[in-house]
């Protein structure tokens, strides 16, 4: 794969990567570049989190060393109780891996990381004292204002957040940091105050949201009817996503968003159709190889939002079935009660 071919593997499904031009100058200059995602021990993974590990995937793909930073000390300053992190790490220690697995990605140069190992060090509790030295209020509570639970009373902690998402960069040892788009503000914060303090900055990476399931778009671990879980049954799959919010011919949903960005993005790496099954006498199956033809039949009402929906349904199934056996197991369903009380 050579720099160009990687370049394009590493935008795709992104909205925004500041700058391309270094990644492209990384690129040239190193064969195995480090990124990491960071990603807080709080509510359940669910399939928007298919957007980010897909592209982890494409990373591991172009020769990348990929780090998933399991942040439990950013879950407690998000509000998630102390005593439920530890519990709900080793959630996030099984499902992350194999959601990896089943996007096509080698394990071999994946790494997972617990926060607390390296951020209650010593080094790193003076870095976050020295950077809180140059920073102003205003600018921590700006950076932190899309990520974190700030309320009407907010807490010190959430000021504190953005500034040791700055600093895992440095001391994850990575090239590029990569988020969702509503991490923006801190991915800029990054860049602006990592050179103050003598460390250099790194090339952020932003991916759009996969849209949830019900109207307003929003997909959220605490609501589940917007969601579907990793662990979700082929039922329940069905079931919520017969209820999604699928208006005909209005491609902004959740259901397609997912058939486009991981659906589609799977079978087109592999040569392979997404096939929908269709009686023959609503005109037989339906067959589309790239997102155009998909995005175009959805838009032009070909493509009936039902008929959408199971086919997402069959696919989502196939792509959680190994990640559900991994909870066929005591050990593993002690885990998920103790982490979630189910």
């Amino acid at each position: 794969m050579d720099t160009e071919e990687k370049f394009l593997l590493i935008k795709r499904n992104t909205q925004e990567i500041i700058t391309e031009e270094e990644l492209r100058a990384l690129l040239e200059s190193k064969k195995h570049p480090a990124i990491y995602l960071g990603t807080s021990v709080t509510g359940r993974p669910h399939i928007g989190y298919f957007a980010w590990v897909q592209k982890l995937a494409d990373c591991l793909k172009a020769g990348f060393k990929v780090k998933v930073l399991l942040a439990d000390i950013h879950g407690a300053l998000d509000n998630t109780p102390w005593d439920l992190l530890e519990k709900r790490y080793k959630y996030y220690e099984i499902v992350i891996p194999a959601m990896i697995e089943a996007m096509g990605g080698d394990l071999a140069q994946f790494e997972m990381i617990k926060g607390s190992d390296f951020q209650l060090k010593k080094e790193y509790i003076l870095d976050v004292l020295k950077m809180s030295t140059i920073t102003s209020v205003r600018d921590c509570t700006k950076a932190a204002s899309d990520v974190v639970k700030m309320g009407d009373n907010p807490h010190l902690s959430g000021l504190i957040y953005p500034i040791m998402q700055s600093l895992d960069e440095e001391y994850l040892d990575v090239d590029i940091q990569m988020g969702a788009i509503d991490q923006r503000k801190i991915l800029v914060f990054a860049r602006e105050y990592m050179p103050q303090i003598r460390y250099r900055s790194r090339i952020e990476l932003m991916i759009p949201f996969i849209r949830g399931l019900t109207a307003d778009g929003k997909m959220s671990s605490s609501n589940k009817v917007s969601k579907i879980d990793l662990l979700d049954d082929e039922k329940t799959i069905r079931d919520k996503l017969k209820n999604a919010y699928c208006e005909e011919g209005n491609p902004e949903n959740g259901v397609l968003d997912f058939a486009l960005t991981v659906i589609m993005t799977q079978k087109m790496d592999k040569g392979e159709a997404f096939v929908i099954s269709r009686p023959e006498k609503w005109g037989g199956p339906l067959t589309f190889r790239t997102k155009e033809e998909l995005y175009n039949a959805y838009a032009s009402k070909q493509l009936h939002p039902m008929d959408l929906k199971n086919g997402v349904a069959q696919e989502v199934n196939i792509l959680l079935e190994p990640i559900r056996k991994k909870f066929d197991h005591p050990h593993a369903k002690k885990i998920l009660e103790e982490a979630y009380g189910e």
